[in-house]
């Protein structure tokens, strides 16, 4: 049973603190499905379920999924899931979908996910939540007079979400710097592979291929940390920000950046679109997820799970149109090629599965220029995926992310 992309939309993608600061995650995720349900040629009823997430979760709104359906216009009948799953949360949910439609489940969903790096939901300090739970459970006046005496000013300070790996004590980018090191990925090579991420975005913009993707906000229409007029030197020049040591290599210019923003699609059960006259933008044929323990690279999850998915769909890199490969950092999509160029000494029995050829990557730029609103990005590749390969006359595309705790998930886009 094929399963069609009919739609989809994203918000522009957009440096945290800025021009988005004032909206949420459910303000973002809003957005996007109600303007995705007003763009489709059908009636919103035909709509059986909504799977979307964050990664940033918001306690006050534990089911993100159900407070969209109840405040979008869609039918309050229809089933609101929520999902998560770090970086790879938006092709989870479009995963869960496809799986809701293959079992003949459902014949119509939407999948997406929302990130507000601008309103992260704070914590206090742990000693500070068990003083006031305990507070809070005080049954006399003398009891909590007695608990006040322990109050310590420290119990209130607000706490922002961690960046560490809970598992290991370390940061995304002092992961990837450890495997640049160990996959010997200079930062020259960085480098390039960012300012070739501005350049494409730029011209992907300027040439308006991405344009119907966007659903303005706030006045704001265009993604705005696109630097087309980067250069290697300015580039070289900024300093390493995990290791600066004279190891160091990974800089602010070569890492994804800290993004706002939020993305859906639409996906139908092929018979349905036929018989309702409804556009297919592409066909997504199959996603397939995959983990490695952290200490052997945390972000190397894609060198596991595109062998998957190229195993699921009898796919090789050579039959492929594009590419779609997300860029938390430059070295990460340089050591994940290298491991699919060359195996990996970690996993012996992977075989090499060739070169990904330079014209086709990313070719309406990736993470690095347009950012990475980290639940977003699943349904933006899958948007980009469809109208690159548009582009090019159609084919088939490798979607590949890379995710927290050693996870990745990669699919495959046909046009």
């Amino acid at each position: 049973m094929k399963v069609a992309i009919v739609g989809g939309t994203r918000t522009p993608f957009v440096k945290a603190g800025g021009v988005f600061a004032k909206y949420s995650t459910l303000d973002l995720g809003l957005h996007v499905v109600t303007s995705c349900i007003k763009k489709l040629p059908f009636d919103p009823s035909l709509i059986d379920e909504l799977f979307f997430g964050t990664v940033l979760l918001d306690p006050r709104v534990p089911n993100l999924a159900r407070e969209i359906v109840l405040r979008s216009g869609l039918p309050k009948s229809i089933t609101g899931h929520f999902v998560g799953n770090n970086c790879i949360t938006g092709l989870l949910a479009a995963a869960a979908a496809q799986d809701g439609i293959s079992a003949g489940r459902i014949s119509v969903a939407l999948a997406g996910g929302a990130e507000s790096m601008s309103q992260p939901s704070l914590t206090f300090p742990s000693k500070g939540e068990r003083f006031f739970i305990k507070l809070s459970k005080a049954k006399s006046v003398g009891e909590r007079l007695s608990l006040l005496t322990s109050f310590r000013p420290s119990f209130v300070f607000p706490q922002a979400p961690s960046p560490k790996e809970p598992s290991t004590g370390l940061t995304m980018g002092q992961h990837c710097e450890l495997m640049a090191q160990q996959m010997s990925i200079t930062r020259a090579e960085q480098d390039k592979i960012a300012l070739q991420s501005h350049i494409r975005a730029a011209q992907a913009i300027a040439s308006g291929a991405i344009a119907s993707q966007i659903e303005p906000l706030g006045g704001i229409a265009v993604d705005n940390l696109v630097r087309g007029e980067s250069s290697l030197e300015k580039l070289a020049a900024l300093p390493a920000v995990f290791d600066k040591g004279p190891g160091g290599s990974i800089s602010a210019g070569n890492s994804s950046a800290l993004t706002d923003g939020a993305s859906v699609v639409c996906i139908m059960r092929e018979e349905v679109a036929k018989e309702r006259g409804v556009p297919v933008l592409g066909y997504l044929e199959a996603v397939e997820f995959a983990s490695v323990p952290p200490g052997d690279g945390l972000l190397m999850g894609p060198a596991l799970a595109v062998p998957k998915v190229l195993a699921k769909t009898g796919d090789t890199f050579q039959s492929l149109a594009l590419f779609e490969i997300h860029e938390a950092f430059g070295a990460q999509v340089l050591c994940n090629m290298k491991a699919w160029k060359e195996g990996w000494s970690n996993y012996p029995s992977l075989a090499p599965l060739g070169e990904i050829p330079e014209e086709k990557l990313n070719i309406f730029g990736g993470s690095i220029a347009l950012g990475h609103p980290f639940a977003a990005t699943g349904g933006r590749l899958l948007l980009n995926a469809c109208d690159a390969l548009r582009s090019r006359g159609g084919g088939r595309a490798l979607i590949s992310v890379c995710a927290a705790g050693g996870g990745a998930a990669a699919a495959i886009v046909s046009v």
